[in-house]
């Protein structure tokens, strides 16, 4: 297995803080849910960093993860 440099290990931490403010804005979105009603415009927001914090988590564990080439010319 090759070593992952420090690009992919700091994406795979900014990957995983992703997934948790996924589910912090998840948690605050069902608060607004019980507490009101779901077309209040605040949880429309939490919904959709919910959806945008997923993606960039799933985005970012795939740059973190994947096998890259190593692309130095070699003398």
């Amino acid at each position: 297995m090759k070593t992952r440099g420090f690009g992919q290990k700091s994406a795979l931490v900014c990957a995983w803080i992703s997934y948790l403010g996924a589910v912090v804005a998840g948690l605050a979105a069902a608060y607004v849910a019980a507490s009101g009603s779901t077309a209040d415009p605040i949880f429309a927001a939490l919904a959709a960093s919910v959806v945008f914090c997923c993606g960039c988590g799933i985005v970012l564990q795939v740059i973190g993860s994947v096998d890259l080439p190593d692309l130095r010319i070699q003398r």
